[in-house]
């Protein structure tokens, strides 16, 4: 860890050097040009006392030296998020509902039971029409090699980033930091290196796989791109963020595990992070706070989304009954590590009294006060991974409907698209010109573990859409019910 410490003051020390050396020299300057105008007398006059206390002068400069070094060293740099830019799958991988079923029948996997639960989950998920399946899953019988999921996080990953690229003008060669989180593939070479060979990216790029990190891991990446840029200046961090659907299809019959087949779509996002102050004038957002709590302690938390084989080897997820409790309880851990640092003092009295008041007097069946959200946060992005989820957030926090709009606006067009549905969600609110300079936008994401993370981000200015978002040629029919 000490490394880590002089590595980030070094860094620090170089990339302020020259704003060091020319400010003592500026005043050098001033000083000078102050006393040419002054008469012979009064210059004698001013050495004389300067000799008389120059130890004091010593040891006044030296310490205002060192305490601007040491303000400027410890700072934190900005984090500004320049662009980000998600996955528009091509239509002819679009699955309604009745091909979805009719897939499902022809393959000849499930047996009626789970097909007529299967329907029934679609009809209440709050998936729209309009959701995506990788190629793999739309032969019959389903190609699930690895070939195949390779395929499909090709096409996610670079379509992405392709389009990243092309809406920012910066060149692949310029990112020195990459960070991919996909929870369930992680093939060699990882799928970092995949994009490094792509890509053709020189040998001094850094690059981290996240994996089994579950739908959270894109927060969790965007802390860790966050911390590295604190060490390394006037770079740019690129994070990818998606899930492999392909190989991760249940073949089988257990309903707890046949859940996912029915939430999870075809999607990515890729985000580009700089730490460079010229980066501020056309960035998007500015990150202003992520909060990660984990509640991984707790048996019934660590154990409510699993990957397992069912009874006769099939391998799939595995989604308890307990998992609405146990996001809730997520939830609360995390909007109370968050609270002190984005309430205001009214919001933090009010939650005070009334734990105390419970505490004191109340019963163990009357809830803590909610604190109002709204007045600090212009826009949510609650992580799209059912319409259950969406509800208990909703309803944990208070939200309006308009609150969540985007979040189920998401969830209708895109599906369960994983840890980058976050990212579909503040698309739509840029899709829709709701997004203006100074608002606060909260995304919220949800992991197994069970984890609950936060990213608190600031817009910059009046922010437009980019081009060729799943939106553009789509948001004039949104919102619809559902």
């Amino acid at each position: 860890m000490n490394l880590i410490y002089v590595k980030t003051g070094y860094s620090r020390l170089i990339t302020y050097l020259v704003p060091l050396c020319v400010v003592p020299f500026i005043g050098i300057i001033i000083i000078m040009k102050q006393a040419s105008h002054m008469k012979q007398e009064d210059m004698d006059q001013v050495w004389l006392h300067l000799q008389c206390n120059l130890v004091r002068v010593i040891i006044c400069c030296t310490t205002i030296v060192f305490g601007i070094t040491f303000y400027i060293m410890r700072r934190s740099r900005p984090v500004y998020l320049v662009d980000f830019a998600c996955y528009k799958p091509p239509p002819h991988l679009k699955v309604p509902f009745s091909k979805f079923m009719l897939h499902s029948t022809l393959n000849g996997y499930f047996n009626g039971s789970s097909l007529g639960f299967q329907r029934k989950i679609l009809e209440r998920s709050g998936l729209g029409e309009e959701t995506h399946l990788p190629q793999a899953l739309h032969s019959i019988p389903s190609n699930p090699s690895i070939a195949a999921a390779r395929e499909e996080v090709e096409q996610v990953m670079f379509g992405a980033l392709d389009d990243l690229f092309a809406n920012t003008n910066v060149k692949p060669k310029d990112i020195k930091i990459v960070f991919v989180n996909c929870s369930l593939f992680n093939p060699t070479p990882s799928l970092t290196a995949m994009i490094v060979n792509r890509y053709k990216k020189g040998y001094d790029v850094r690059t981290y796989n996240l994996g089994g990190m579950g739908c959270s891991a894109g927060i969790t990446a965007i802390d860790l791109a966050k911390d590295l840029l604190q060490l390394h200046g006037n770079t740019y961090a690129v994070v990818v963020s998606t899930e492999n659907i392909t190989q991760n299809c249940y073949f089988g019959n257990n309903r707890a595990m046949l859940i996912p087949n029915c939430l999870f779509r075809l999607g990515g996002a890729a985000i580009l992070l700089s730490n460079k102050f010229s980066e501020r004038r056309r960035a998007k957002y500015e990150l202003v706070h992520v909060v990660r709590t984990h509640n991984g302690a707790d048996d019934k938390s660590f154990k409510c989304v699993h990957q397992v084989q069912d009874a006769v080897g099939k391998l799939g997820v595995c989604l308890s009954r307990d998992l609405m409790e146990v996001a809730g309880e997520a939830l609360k851990a995390n909007i109370t590590a968050l609270g002190p640092f984005v309430l205001p003092m009214r919001e933090k009295l009010l939650f005070l009294c009334s734990f105390l008041a419970k505490k004191l007097f109340g019963s163990e069946k009357k809830a803590y006060y909610v604190p109002n959200f709204n007045v600090v946060f212009d826009h949510f992005c609650i992580h799209a991974g059912s319409k259950a989820v969406i509800g208990e957030v909703e309803r944990n926090l208070k939200l309006l409907p308009s609150d969540v709009e985007a979040s189920r606006m998401a969830l209708h067009r895109s599906g369960n698209t994983s840890s980058s549905s976050i990212w579909y969600e503040l698309a739509y609110i840029e899709a829709k010109g709701k997004m203006k300079r100074g608002n606060r936008v909260w995304q919220i994401a949800f992991g197994s573990g069970f984890k609950c993370n936060s990213a608190v981000w600031k817009a910059l200015t009046h922010v437009k859409p980019s081009p060729n978002t799943p939106w553009e040629d789509c948001i004039h029919r949104y919102p619809v019910a559902a």
